[in-house]
């Protein structure tokens, strides 16, 4: 009995079905690993929930012990430390001005950075400042004061000590800080360690103000302490950077002297 294919129906090729096939088990394959990575991600999810559930205590506690440093921190900064650099500010302002006036004085200097250092007027010198204030900004520049104060006063010791506690973001200070220190060293007649805080000052902030002054320091030292190689390169530096600067004004001649 004859048949016949009924209108439009087209039998697929056998190599259309076995792509069919195929397609249809890579659709499988993919809808099943995809289906691995979200119950994975799913699995990983409830453990972590879990963990938090378990841990919930301790992490509350971890999250409030942060809250109450931070919140901590900034009372303590707005109660305490700000009125205190204030504070401190104020008690400094006489102390200054004897500073000053002893650094303008051609005669009774030592007695007006004696003031400076002690107090006057019913307010703190330096000395009283730096250790009433510490942790303030007024009380760590008391430091520095304090330590120029004593360098000119002739106690280096002193000065050694009040220096050594500066610090400060103002490089021009902080190098100006670091050059006495060498100067109090040299005062002692510690020339070697003068030679290195000379070196120090130099090379921590280049610039036209600072740098020259303490290069001429470290070489007239080294040159003193017999090292006339190192002496030459400072004056050298001297000559070929800071020409314009006050101290490459004799400059040729150092360079002479220790070549």
């Amino acid at each position: 009995m004859a048949t016949y294919n009924k209108r439009g129906f087209k039998a697929p090729k056998p190599k259309e079905v076995v792509d069919d096939i195929e397609e249809n088990v890579d659709i499988d394959v993919q809808d099943s690993t995809t289906a691995e990575v979200f119950n994975t991600l799913d699995v990983g999810a409830s453990k972590a929930e879990e963990w938090v559930v378990r841990n919930q205590k301790y992490i509350f506690g971890i999250v409030g012990a942060i809250a109450l440093v931070t919140v901590g921190f900034l009372l303590y900064q707005k109660f305490v430390v700000e009125p205190k650099q204030l504070e401190a500010a104020d008690e400094m302002f006489v102390a200054q001005q004897n500073f000053q006036k002893a650094i303008d004085a051609t005669t009774g200097q030592d007695s007006l950075f004696n003031l400076a250092l002690n107090g006057a007027e019913g307010k703190y010198g330096f000395i009283k400042i730096a250790e009433e204030y510490s942790g303030t900004d007024a009380g760590n520049l008391a430091n520095y004061y304090a330590g120029i104060a004593y360098l000119n006063t002739g106690k280096n010791t002193e000065a050694i000590t009040y220096l050594d506690k500066f610090s400060s973001n103002d490089m021009i200070l902080s190098t100006l800080a670091k050059g006495a220190i060498g100067d109090a060293f040299a005062q002692k007649n510690q020339l070697k360690e003068a030679l290195d805080y000379y070196v120090k000052a130099a090379e921590m902030n280049e610039n036209d103000l600072t740098t020259p002054r303490f290069l001429l320091k470290a070489g007239q030292t080294a040159y003193t302490l017999g090292q006339k190689a190192d002496a030459l390169n400072y004056f050298t530096e001297i000559k070929e950077k800071y020409q314009s600067a006050p101290e490459a004004r004799n400059i040729d001649g150092l360079i002479g002297m220790a070549q």
